[in-house]
């Protein structure tokens, strides 16, 4: 069975970005006790991800790069914060150190990370960009298994493990 909509695909991948020097850099992975399974083609990964997986099936092996665009797209410059530093301390909580990174919420109560890019005396400076944002992403690996989705994968728009009895 090739990739197609509607599929549960299995697989293992490594993921790089490139430095500032254009040396690749390791991300992440997940191999073959630990892969990434996913319910192709209802937007649950980046569509330009999806768009280089279609049509391989088990135990072809891909390798391809993203554009940030086609990623997690370009840093915003605008997505910069300066936070008070007494939202951290009010409730007997710590300021956060450059590097970290913060849960924040927002006032329709959708969650998101930002990173703490500096600490001033009053505030706390935050990147809200996503982590990858602004970077190119190099992505390689090996098919190991493709299947139709189940009907109860379909309906809750998400596969359920390799096998599709896994989850709920």
């Amino acid at each position: 069975m090739n990739i197609s909509p509607n599929s549960v695909v299995a697989l293992t991948y490594e993921l790089h970005t490139t430095n500032e020097e254009g040396q690749q850099v390791f991300v992440e992975k997940a191999d073959e006790q630990n892969p990434l399974v996913f319910l192709y083609g209802v937007g649950m990964m980046l569509p330009k991800f999806e768009e280089h997986l279609t049509g391989l099936k088990i135990g072809d092996e891909y390798s391809f790069e993203l554009s940030a665009a086609d990623g997690y797209g370009e840093l915003d410059p605008g997505a910069f914060a300066d936070l008070p530093k007494s939202m951290f301390t009010e409730a007997g909580g710590e300021v956060p150190a450059v590097g970290d990174v913060i849960p924040l919420q927002d006032n329709n109560g959708n969650q998101f990370r930002a990173g703490v890019t500096a600490v001033h005396d009053e505030t706390v400076a935050v990147d809200l960009n996503h982590p990858m944002a602004g970077k190119n992403l190099l992505f390689s690996g090996t098919i190991l298994n493709v299947r139709e989705a189940t009907q109860d994968e379909l309906a809750h728009g998400h596969a359920h493990g390799a096998d599709g009895h896994s989850g709920h």
